[in-house]
């Protein structure tokens, strides 16, 4: 649902985004990790439910036992064959494939303050991208809009998350171009869904991928939590939902109008109509947070009143440049 209102400021990078913006963008993308070494107030330290297991672990070799190792190491068939204690090392894989879905459909070009959620949804990608990149870790994507959905493999590139933002911006700044999303020739039935993209992601990310979901989940049904627990099976996953302190909080004010899927409705003035909004707001809020939850999937709600990185280090904790690894 958007609501038709002034943007949020007249700065035009808070209607759309620009290559040169996110590029900028690689210098902020530090002080947060999506490891699983985090800071005892991040959400995904170990006191939380949900956790990402990072990059798999790969043997590198077996020696003899010295005094300090882990005794939970020690290979007792191999102890026995050698008759002295064993142990077997592992090393943290070097990379890890990590695919990123970024919404930019109609229902994200909405913004009561600081920027539409299409534009943080597009920070928040490339805040991940450069993350991803500076951790060493292949980096693809999964861009879609109302009309088109755009896949790029995973690969680890400077040029590869240059691709990726480009895809970004394209899609961004359709939205600037055709904000009534009524196109004559394009039917109901061919529009891109966040099903559609969350299943092109389940195609993609086969095993001990990191999935990032950046999208105001509008449309988001059971078949959403479908696809999601068949990703979560054998892959990380990480939702970022981003909304509008407008749209969690709406008052109802004379001559204002909400458009949803070309439908306007007059919104109601008066308390009533406020609490009810917002108390639906919470409900579907918490059935999402449930629902990742129960999936180990855990969700960011990011604000368009904030810059995305402030809310990363928030959420993630405040890291060190020598354990901010991606």
């Amino acid at each position: 649902m958007a609501i038709k209102n002034s943007p949020p400021s007249d700065d035009a990078s808070s209607l759309q985004t620009t290559l040169a913006r996110l590029m900028q963008i690689k210098a902020k993308a530090r002080g947060f990790s999506f490891l699983p070494r985090q800071p005892v107030h991040s959400l995904l330290a170990g006191r939380h439910a949900s956790r990402l297991r990072g990059r798999g672990l790969a043997f590198e070799e077996l020696r003899q036992y010295a005094q300090g190792d882990d005794v939970r190491t020690i290979d007792w068939k191999a102890t026995a064959r050698l008759r002295s204690p064993h142990v077997r090392v592992y090393n943290e894989e070097r990379e890890r494939p990590v695919l990123i879905i970024v919404d930019q459909r109609q229902s994200m070009f909405f913004g009561s303050r600081r920027a539409m959620k299409s534009v943080v949804a597009a920070e928040l990608a490339a805040l991940t991208a450069w993350r991803t990149l500076l951790a060493g870790d292949r980096i693809g994507g999964i861009v879609f809009n109302n009309h088109e959905l755009v896949e790029l493999r995973p690969h680890r590139s400077q040029n590869q998350v240059l691709r990726f933002l480009h895809e970004v911006v394209r899609m961004n700044q359709i939205l600037v171009e055709d904000k009534t999303d009524t196109k004559p020739d394009v039917v109901a039935d061919s529009k891109v869904t966040l099903n559609q993209a969350v299943e092109a992601a389940l195609r993609r990310a086969t095993h001990d991928h990191l999935v990032v979901l950046i999208s105001d989940l509008d449309g988001a049904d059971e078949e959403t939590r479908r696809l999601a627990t068949l990703i979560a099976a054998h892959n990380d996953m990480l939702v970022a939902g981003i909304y509008d302190p407008l749209g969690a909080s709406l008052q109802g004010h004379t001559g204002m109008i909400a458009h949803d899927r070309g439908a306007n409705y007059n919104i109601p003035e008066g308390k009533q109509f406020a609490d009810s909004f917002q108390k639906e707001f919470v409900a579907v809020l918490d059935h999402w947070q449930s629902v990742f939850r129960a999936l180990q999937a855990p969700v960011i709600p990011i604000s368009t009143a904030t810059p995305p990185v402030d809310q990363l280090r928030t959420f993630f904790g405040s890291l060190t440049a020598s354990t901010s690894g991606a």
